[in-house]
């Protein structure tokens, strides 16, 4: 799941973004509204939820939320703030945010607000993804499989479990390395252009010493396929 986190603190936007990346989360954190606009509008990235401070400079959280809605945009919005009237999270609320966090908070917190949103979202993760011989275990960061000799669960690393995740999402759909490049890395790690391919190869290989066939397919000059049907 790739997030969105738009916050203006240094401390607390690095302390948030550290603790989603250790719960397997992709994270583009930017610091101010306008580069959260030129996010939400790019053509690569899919976000499952947001995670917007109001007082940030530019284009308010607020203003954001509104532009979002007034756009029929559908991202679920985790407001932050040191706003804690009553009056504050009416409008903020009414401004289109989906919850409402307020400063100081714990991280425990921040993480069960994040689960609800994912369960009230379209985009909803399972705890275990099944597509043909092939289940990936997101409670325990492995992939199950049939097809291994003998069947098992095979341990898998943050980026492979992303990897796979992305594709079982979209099985069948041949989805370019670029797309790939995009959505899985974030903003700050710029990986050089051959990185999905280095990863593709590491993946397979893993998968072959568990006696495994891989059933990602790599299509020439286009991309990468889960191939529901291997």
């Amino acid at each position: 799941m790739r997030i969105l986190l738009v916050e203006d603190e240094a401390d607390l936007g690095l302390a948030i973004k550290q603790v989603l990346i250790s719960e397997k989360y992709v994270v583009d954190w930017v610091a101010d509204g306008a580069e959260a606009c030129h996010c939400l509008e790019s053509q690569w990235t899919d976000y499952t939820v947001a995670i917007v401070d109001w007082l940030i400079p530019g284009l308010s959280g607020l203003e954001l939320c509104q532009r979002l809605r007034l756009h029929k945009n559908p991202l679920p919005v985790l407001m932050l703030t040191a706003l804690g009237q009553p009056e504050n999270r009416i409008a903020g609320l009414d401004a289109g945010a989906d919850d409402y966090l307020v400063k100081p908070f714990v991280m425990e917190e921040l993480l069960a607000r994040l689960r609800a949103l994912q369960r009230r979202s379209p985009q909803l993760q399972p705890q275990n993804l099944t597509l043909g011989a092939f289940t990936l275990d997101y409670a325990n960061n492995v992939l199950c499989s049939e097809r291994a000799q003998p069947p098992q669960a095979i341990p898998l690393t943050v980026k492979e479990f992303q990897i796979l995740a992305y594709l079982m999402q979209n099985p069948n759909r041949i989805i370019s390395g670029s797309k790939i490049r995009h959505q899985l890395w974030d903003l700050e790690e710029e990986p050089v252009s051959n990185v999905v391919a280095a990863q593709m190869r590491l993946l397979r290989r893993k998968l072959a010493s568990y006696g495994c066939e891989c059933p990602i397919e790599t299509i020439p000059a286009q991309g990468y396929r889960f191939n529901t049907a291997l």
